[in-house]
């Protein structure tokens, strides 16, 4: 993360009261949604209800840049936002990520030749990326994040590695690196340009450093209305075209832009331009402007026409003394749990993390059980959080002798 005190809210062009785009400062935006009242962070552990249903609201405006195809929440304001030791985000205890993340790890060391290479990771979470790339690369890695937890950091690669509980800023920037990765980071940061920026100056001449960015892939969202994908945390959606755009603004030359993880996520591999070098040509997957244009003017009523179904389902099932849980306690629930505003038809929310257990849901105060609590529950419906998952989640069902009906968001 970028430290607290050096972002800032979209700023307004003088004399227009248009919001500058925070990408490319612009000030051609169209709002296209807007959604009240949602809590303000997704992954916080919360130890009671009342904390939970007490929790800090925000709102959220997104706006379209027609200049550059960003999408941000123009209400955004990162003092509601927490980063901290409590933030819980880990997808680790999940096979299915596992497999993904390895086979990624394992795709960077050999395209790049990473082994014995010196990384550094800007928001690592819990350190389980960087620690992949050590024990499968022998990298010597530096991993800032303001919610790492060192005494989860275990591992016979764990000397190799240096974990920073802190939020990257310039101070930072005199590490010499090979490799520099930033995952599910930037779409929590509302000024882009001003982060990717002190990244590109932290590099100076390291004109031979690769870096690789993961986030949310927006297009997707946009498409398939993906309501679950938007929430507060996630003040920037980018898709390919507004990220290599912003590269290339920031003083960088992209070398791929690929869609992983059945279309969720968006990555870009590129390395820091020489000065006075031209930009890198652009690449088939950028022309997107176009198509986001059109896809963000329909986008709010599309999404209603999505959930509409989903509410009348969980309304009849409650009606028919149904019990209906939620598979995945994270943001996509607090998404879910909010749009449909009535609690009472969801009984309540699991998760394979064992931190998050015993934890509450932000607003609606639901409980976060581990999943064998369902033996109990005995559950009349399991609604998947993501679908990624719906296999395994399945297989688990399967082994506790549980045979609810099972669907995906």
């Amino acid at each position: 993360m970028v430290a607290q005190n050096d972002v800032r809210r979209p700023t307004s062009k003088a004399g227009s009261g248009d919001v500058a785009c925070p990408a490319c400062h612009q000030a051609n935006l169209k709002i296209f949604y807007e959604a009240d009242d949602v809590p303000t962070n997704s992954c916080i552990l919360l130890d009671t209800e009342a904390e939970a249903r007490g929790y800090p609201r925000g709102d959220m405006k997104l706006g379209f840049c027609a200049a550059c195809g960003f999408v941000f929440n123009a209400a955004f304001d990162p003092k509601k936002t927490e980063y901290s030791g409590r933030y819980e985000e880990t997808q680790a205890w999940s096979g299915t990520f596992n497999r993904f993340h390895k086979a990624l790890a394992e795709r960077l060391i050999e395209k790049y030749d990473l082994r014995g290479k010196d990384v550094l990771e800007i928001g690592c979470g819990k350190g389980e990326f960087l620690m992949l790339l050590a024990e499968l690369g022998a990298i010597h890695g530096v991993g800032i994040d303001p919610g790492v937890r060192l005494e989860r950091i275990t591992g016979p690669a764990a000397d190799r590695v240096k974990f920073i509980a802190d939020f990257y800023s310039e101070k930072y920037g005199d590490h010499k690196v090979d490799f520099l990765a930033c995952k599910m980071t930037l779409e929590h940061i509302p000024n882009p340009e001003q982060f990717v920026s002190t990244v590109r100056a932290g590099l100076g001449d390291q004109t031979g450093t690769t870096v690789f960015f993961q986030i949310p892939e927006a297009l997707r969202i946009l498409r398939d209305c993906a309501f679950e994908d938007v929430y507060y945390e996630h003040c920037a959606y980018f898709t390919p075209g507004s990220l290599a755009r912003l590269f290339r603004r920031t003083g960088f030359d992209v070398l791929d832009l690929q869609v992983e993880y059945a279309g969720q996520y968006l990555t870009v591999e590129a390395k820091p331009r020489k000065v006075g070098s031209a930009p890198s040509p652009t690449l088939a997957l950028e022309n997107d402007l176009s198509e986001v244009a059109d896809l963000v003017s329909t986008f709010s009523s599309r999404c209603e026409a999505k959930f509409s179904p989903w509410r009348k389902r969980l309304e009849t099932a409650k009606r028919d003394g149904k019990r209906v849980v939620l598979w995945g306690s994270g943001s996509k629930a607090v998404s879910f749990l909010t749009r449909l505003g009535n609690g009472d038809l969801v009984e309540c929310v699991t998760d394979i993390n064992p931190y998050r257990h015993n934890h509450f849901m932000p607003k609606t105060g639901h409980r976060i059980v581990a999943p064998q609590d369902l033996v109990g529950i005995r559950p009349d419906l399991v609604i998947v959080m993501n679908e990624v998952y719906e296999p395994e989640i399945r297989q688990s069902l399967k082994d506790m002798g549980l045979m609810p009906q099972v669907a995906s968001l």
